[in-house]
């Protein structure tokens, strides 16, 4: 059953203002399907993970698109990075817009190559899995903001998620929203399929092994600060290979590192990101948790619910069309720490998340640390949790139910 995505409406803009897009995501996160089930017959589609057509792409780059005419889609792109040269002469050569649609699921090497070759003339589009709003069927599409207006306009839509353990656990997979998909076969496929088609290419082989140890180990470790040297320590490699290891899992989607705020603060904020993966069934999987119930009820429930929670709102923001180089969380060296902050027209909106169903005022001890921040203002402060409804904690906070993101 296709499930609709909330990014086609960005998609649909973007493809109306510049001749090429790209749409980056990790493995499975729906690309392919969204594309054949929205673009075609109108764009041919064709695959480079048929090695005709890859030995073609990588012999002959300009016989390859006589072959197939405009306007196309163009599915792992990454497999032949040197296609974008040739793409480069027909968008050139066109004044038409959204004639070349291309889809990679491993950016390490990718956005380089069209950065270069396709300055001005490229649109690059990231893509993640399900949100829960795509699973429940919302018709509601911006991103989060714990603004008044936000949750005014969001309270209009929300649905409670039934079963919430569940789907932190399950992931967020489109393919797993089929329930006869068997989890762990899944997952497993997975990995191994990421090892060897998008890690493979960029590391030594005899590595691989460790590859799969290091992706254990920073399951463990989500939501703590990012550790080269510890990690290398358990991994059995350099730190100078954790950091390389670990932009691989960032620009192919895995994992999203959020970056402490540091704009206008003393040197007494710390400056080391945070790891988060960007599909919770993932963590769940690498680090041996069999069902919902263990999940929920482990030391790590806490960590592995800010990191769903924080997943959910990134997403938000890749399906309104908008990047998240404003959120961030903050920590100093007094061990003042906020979870999040997203940062908007100079306001700066602290948010605590809290696997709790009974949210206080004291969740929210640390916001006042960002009005000693000169040059910003501070927003309303947002706890997020497990609450039934909203609910003002204080003037200038609210708890809001994980429905409203």
């Amino acid at each position: 059953m296709y499930i609709n995505r909330h990014i086609l409406t960005f998609l649909n803009r973007m493809k109306n203002q510049f001749r090429v897009l790209l749409i980056t995501g990790s493995r499975q996160v729906g690309k392919s399907t969204l594309l054949k089930e929205k673009f075609l017959p109108e764009y041919e589609y064709v695959t480079l993970d048929d090695f005709t057509e890859l030995a073609l792409a990588q012999k002959d780059p300009a016989l390859f698109f006589k072959n197939h005419q405009l306007p196309v889609i163009v599915d792992e792109v990454q497999r032949t990075p040197d296609l974008f040269l040739q793409i480069k002469l027909l968008a050139d050569n066109s004044k038409e817009k959204g004639q070349i649609i291309l889809t990679g699921s491993q950016s390490y090497k990718l956005l380089g190559k069209a950065a270069d070759s396709l300055a001005g003339r490229v649109c690059i589009i990231n893509m993640s899995s399900l949100s829960l709003r795509e699973k429940f069927e919302i018709d509601f599409n911006h991103e989060f903001l714990p603004t008044s207006d936000y949750s005014e306009a969001r309270k209009k839509s929300v649905k409670p998620y039934k079963n919430l353990w569940f789907h932190i656990w399950r992931g967020s997979m489109p393919e797993l929203s089929d329930e006869s998909i068997e989890w762990e076969p899944f997952y497993r496929s997975y990995i191994r399929t990421y090892l060897d088609r998008d890690v493979a290419d960029l590391i030594n082989a005899k590595n691989l092994v460790k590859f799969h140890n290091f992706m254990q180990c920073i399951a463990a470790r989500v939501g703590e600060l990012f550790n080269a040297d510890s990690l290398a320590r358990d991994v059995g490699v350099t730190s100078k290979t954790i950091a390389e290891w670990t932009s691989i899992l960032e620009s192919s989607g895995v994992i999203k590192l959020l970056h402490p705020y540091e704009k206008n603060v003393s040197n007494r904020a710390v400056k080391t990101p945070k790891i988060y993966f960007m599909d919770t069934g993932l963590v769940c999987y690498l680090v041996g948790w069999s069902s919902a119930q263990v999940t929920m009820n482990g030391a790590m429930s806490g960590g592995l619910f800010e990191n769903f929670v924080i997943s959910e709102v990134i997403k938000s923001y890749y399906n309104a069309g908008h990047e998240t180089e404003n959120i961030y969380f903050y920590r100093d060296k007094d061990k003042r720490e906020i979870d999040l902050i997203i940062e908007k027209d100079n306001v700066l909106y602290p948010i605590e998340i809290k696997k709790s169903a009974l949210p206080t005022i004291d969740m929210a001890k640390h916001f006042s640390a960002l009005s000693k921040i000169t040059g910003k203002t501070v927003g309303q402060g947002c706890i997020l949790c497990q609450c039934d409804k909203a609910l003002y904690l204080s003037e200038n906070v609210i708890s809001l139910p994980i429905e409203y993101i």
